[in-house]
Order: structure tokens, then C-alpha cells, then sequence
């Protein structure tokens, strides 16, 4: 579905993405409210511009309904369907802890929200590598 050099890249950009989320669940379990800040507003800045490339290059947009399912639907129509939804969900729990440290100084909360964000970051890069990405993996 996608071309191996194009897969390559996005793989490349799913490794900078865990390292720089690494980096925020780092800061946020050491206490540095700061650093924490700093640290989820990089991820969420890259997440955005990540998500939004893959859906110009790699995830054709729905035809007609948006993200809603239609009554018939094609496996890859659903396919791309589902990723553009959960970079949605991705994105708002990303933005979520990222007010909540701006806004509100909520470590604590920032932190009860971070294994919901490793949890759908995780399941959505594994499944995008093994669905969108066919073959490219040795």
C-alpha cells in the first residue's frame, strides 16, 4: 500500500516519536513539571505534523462519510478509516496532557493520562507498520 521508501520514513518518524514521549514519561516520573511541559509539547507539536503527513501521503482521506463507517466498505477503505480516527483519538490525548501541564501545572493528572497515550500510540504504530506497511519489514 505504501511504497517501502515512503514506510521506511514513517517508521523512522514512529522511533523519533517514542524517543521524544520517552523523554516526557521520563521528566513526568522524575517530578520536573518543567522539563514535562517542554517534553509533551514537543511530542505533540511532531505527532501533529507526523499525523498529518501520513494522512496527505500514506492514508487516502474517506470517500463521502468522513470517519463515520458506511453501510458497505471496502478492507482497505476501513483500514484507512481506522487510522485516520485513532490519529484523532491519538492527537486529543496528547492535547490533553499537554493543557493539562500548560494550563492547569497538573503533573499528577498529565501522569494518570500517559499510559491511555502509550497504550493507543503503541497499538496504532504496530498496527500502521503491520497493515499499511506490508512487506517492508525482513
Amino acid at each position: 500500500m505504501v511504497e517501502t521508501s515512503l514506510a521506511a520514513l514513517l517508521e523512522r518518524e514512529h522511533r523519533h516519536l517514542d524517543e521524544l514521549f520517552g523523554r516526557f514519561l521520563g521528566t513526568a516520573s522524575a517530578g520536573n513539571s518543567a522539563a514535562a511541559r517542554e517534553a509533551i509539547a514537543a511530542f505533540d507539536d511532531e505527532l501533529g505534523r507526523h499525523t498529518a503527513f501520513e494522512e496527505a501521503r500514506a492514508i487516502p482521506a474517506p470517500e463521502g462519510h468522513n470517519l463515520a463507517p458506511p453501510e458497505a466498505e471496502a478492507q482497505d477503505a476501513r483500514l484507512f478509516r481506522e487510522l485516520r480516527l485513532e490519529h484523532v483519538q491519538v492527537r486529543e490525548v496528547s492535547s490533553m496532557i499537554r493543557r493539562l501541564l500548560e494550563e492547569k501545572s497538573d503533573l499528577e493528572g498529565a501522569r494518570r493520562l500517559a499510559p491511555n497515550l502509550a497504550r493507543r500510540w503503541d497499538a496504532h504504530t504496530t498496527r500502521e507498520e503491520r497493515e499499511l506497511f506490508p512487506g517492508v519489514r525482513p
